[in-house]
């Protein structure tokens, strides 16, 4: 049976993330990498076959799946954007260690990745990010590409706004509220909503000013 063929967009990081994703499940045949500075070393065995000069190309050549392997929101946004207007669909992406919980909705586009749990009834919105061993919790409900890093936990009901970043290892406390484009820094334990752009960190969370988080 001929396997659907598809390819990343970026092979930095995540992008061997996501085709470790791929290769595991085998439910695709990943045709390679294009990225903005193409690499001459394959990337678990896959080419980088150049940049994405070559997408007219490569839909030409009957590839009609693309993902976006990129970790930075915006980035994964708007290369969403480029690859749907050269003509490729976006499918969900979920590790076969995932697990997924009845009821839950996973839109075009995101990525679930090993040892993740999604609750039943949370709904996991467009280009939306779910790293290794992250929690997303019954009812929880994310925005556009929202970014949960790996091993952070969100209780039920919490709702995270579009482009949002939740930090390895951070926790959010149930029925919290986080705006659009907050950055919530790694080990953080969220206990009150947080408002949309805001950067907060600590334990509890407390907005931060000009430092990394």
């Amino acid at each position: 049976m001929t396997r659907p063929r598809i390819l990343l967009l970026g092979a930095g990081g995540h992008g061997k993330a996501m085709a470790d994703l791929l290769l595991t499940g085998g439910a695709y045949e990943v045709v390679g990498f294009v990225d903005a500075a193409p690499k001459a070393r394959p990337v678990l065995g896959l080419p980088v076959l150049g940049d994405e000069s070559l997408l007219a190309a490569l839909a030409g050549q009957g590839v009609t799946l693309a993902h976006v392997a990129v970790g930075h929101n915006a980035q994964r946004l708007a290369a969403a954007g480029r690859l749907r207007a050269a003509g490729f669909a976006l499918p969900s992406l979920t590790h076969p260690a995932a697990l997924i919980g009845h009821g839950a909705r996973i839109g075009e586009g995101a990525a679930i990745l090993a040892r993740a749990v999604i609750g039943p009834d949370a709904e996991i919105g467009p280009l939306a990010l779910i790293n290794t061993g992250a929690i997303v919790e019954h009812d929880c409900v994310l925005a556009e590409a929202a970014h949960i890093g790996p091993g952070a936990v969100l209780a039920g009901g919490v709702r995270i706004g579009a482009g949002a970043l939740i930090g390895a290892g951070a926790v959010v406390r149930p029925g919290i509220t986080i705006g659009a484009g907050a950055v919530i820094g790694a080990g953080a334990a969220v206990a009150e909503d947080i408002p949309p752009g805001a950067r907060v960190a600590g334990v509890p969370a407390r907005p931060v000013q000009g430092q990394q988080i």
